[in-house]
């Protein structure tokens, strides 16, 4: 028997709260376990994912309407509050009065009838008073609080970008998600898939590349008929252009050595026009099964999936004509998506760097002469990027760059490479470096 959607909310926000749940994870966990209908899976998705993009936000309207200070608040108390409170700032369509109501009843279903009084006088006050920044905040503080970052991550992506492209890229990581979809050209035109979908009730529109589409579904995506078909798979534009810097040709030998989920793997394989060998590679092999479902699903039979650590030479692995590696990384550029990365401490990321240079000099060993090489990662930290691939430079001189696909715009000038953002390019942020080998 499922429960009421607030209180599926409330237990999923209070297992990101307590045990650093990812909110995509708890999110599919929850309605996998309570089987909710469409409106209120919608609706648990959006007090979820609103709450845990908008903390900072969040808690500083709460902190500004509450006697006490606010990390005396027992975690549950504070979940409940946040959802009042989101539903109250953020959400047009839910009146004061039952956000107050809803959220008062929380406190008494959760053994937290101690702070009824309490939950319902700071949001009946924060209904009166709403959302308002004071004037003598610096620019630092304000897109902070207003775009909920940390100062710390405000001010690095302000002395990297500056502070306009900062606010901007932040603001962007607010807005709707968008569904980018892959056309599987061994299967479908563009054409063709356009019609099917749009008799599906899907709309459908145009991007920067012309085998791909963004969509807008009143269901999930995997329910489409095109989709059982495998006539598309879901991609970001960053992830396809990523392959459009790598461009590989048909009847070629390419490797994809950090390939799961497999997006990039099976947009290669179109580009192949499903001839040649595409080794696919993962270091667990539940996550090459998922490559090879999705594979055998679009019918990509040129994938060959390997279970292989990256940063280990596999002398069973063939020199290959075109090579990714796109590393694990911080993640900075998909917040939009994952938003408790931005909460994670910059620090926590020094961690990668070695192991990203490792894997990087180690796929370069597969790299034929005259072959090409694209590092890529959905990070915006130049540390994880253009840092790593100069480095990479400094010790492979039989390596140079080639400048990656010339007519996107830049956000900042990087010489030969390309960091995508959000508020600039309609997409993840996200780094490409495209090198060849001599």
């Amino acid at each position: 028997m499922s429960k009421p959607a607030r209180q599926i909310a409330f237990e999923i926000l209070l297992k990101i709260e307590r045990d650093k749940a990812y909110s995509n994870l708890a999110v599919d966990s929850a309605v996998k376990a309570y089987s909710p209908d469409s409106t209120d899976c919608a609706f648990i998705s959006r007090l979820v994912y609103g709450v845990t993009e908008r903390k900072i936000t969040l808690d500083y309207i709460i902190s500004r309407n509450l006697q006490q200070p606010i990390n005396k608040l027992k975690k549950d108390v504070l979940v409940i509050l946040r959802l009042g409170v989101y539903q109250i700032i953020f959400s047009d369509k839910i009146p004061t009065s039952a956000a107050v109501n809803e959220s008062v009843k929380l406190t008494k279903v959760n053994k937290c009838h101690y702070a009824s009084g309490l939950v319902n006088a700071v949001l009946r006050k924060v209904g009166d008073v709403g959302f308002n920044l004071p004037e003598d905040l610096s620019n630092t503080e304000r897109i902070s609080i207003l775009y909920s970052a940390p100062e710390e991550f405000v001010k690095f992506l302000s002395y990297h970008y500056g502070e306009e492209n900062a606010e901007a890229f932040l603001k962007s990581a607010l807005e709707p998600k968008k569904i980018f979809i892959r056309v599987n050209t061994v299967k479908i035109t563009p054409d063709e898939l356009k019609s099917l979908l749009e008799n599906e009730g899907v709309t459908v529109k145009e991007t920067v590349l012309s085998n791909a589409f963004e969509i807008e579904v009143n269901k999930a995506v995997y329910e489409l008929d095109a989709f059982k078909k495998g006539y598309f798979h879901v991609e970001d534009i960053s992830s396809q252009l990523c392959v459009e810097a790598l461009s590989p040709t048909e009847n070629s030998k390419v490797l994809d050595i950090c390939a799961a989920p497999g997006g990039k793997t099976f947009t290669m394989a179109q580009y192949m026009e499903n001839k040649g060998d595409l080794y696919s590679c993962d270091i667990y092999e539940s996550r090459t099964k998922l490559i090879k479902d999705g594979a055998e699903r679009l019918g990509l039979n040129c994938v060959k999936t390997i279970v292989n650590d990256a940063t280990i030479f596999n002398p069973e692995i063939p020199e290959c004509d075109y090579v990714l590696c796109d590393v694990p990384c911080s993640g900075l550029g998909i917040i939009g998506k994952k938003p408790e990365i931005k909460y994670k401490k910059l620090d926590d990321i020094k961690e990668l760097l070695p192991i990203q240079r490792k894997i990087l000099n180690t796929t370069s060993e597969y790299v034929k002469k005259g072959g090409r090489l694209v590092y890529s990662t959905c990070s915006v930290n130049p540390n994880e990027n253009r840092k790593i691939c100069d480095a990479f430079l400094k010790d492979n001189e039989d390596f140079y760059t080639v400048k990656v696909l010339p007519e996107i715009e830049r956000t900042v000038d990087e010489g030969d490479y390309l960091t995508l953002m959000m508020h600039k390019n309609n997409c993840d942020g996200f780094f490409i470096a495209v090198f060849e080998r001599k």
